[in-house]
């Protein structure tokens, strides 16, 4: 799955422009997770204007509220929005896919085994 080449700068800048009161976070080797849920699971992510998918990102590049340092990993709340092909939006952060990354499924059970 492509996510954007850019600089951080470029990232940034472009993130500025899109969301400019948003917190952001830049990430690199990265996953996309489609989550693999049952009915009611849909249904109440649905009821809350969320999408069954989540980012898991191995390498924290950036993160503009400090929560997490350099190098870190991340795994997001489930997904809000997406945007420009890279800006993977939760309710609070944009995540700024930096890079290519891939994209699984995984079962709510999987990814809650995830640190």
């Amino acid at each position: 799955m492509n996510g954007r080449e850019v600089s951080n700068t470029e990232a940034v800048d472009h993130i500025r422009g899109r969301f400019p009161l948003r917190e952001y976070c830049l990430v690199r080797d990265w996953i996309w997770v489609d989550l693999e849920l049952t009915q009611p699971e849909l249904a109440a992510l649905k009821k809350t204007n969320r999408q069954p998918a989540l980012l898991y990102a191995h390498t924290v590049i950036f993160d503009s509220s400090r929560r997490f340092d350099v190098g870190d990993f991340v795994r997001t709340s489930p997904l809000h929005e997406f945007h420009d092909d890279f800006l993977f939006c939760t309710f609070h952060t944009v995540y700024v896919m930096l890079g290519n990354g891939i994209r699984k499924k995984a079962s709510l059970e999987t990814v809650g085994r995830i640190f």
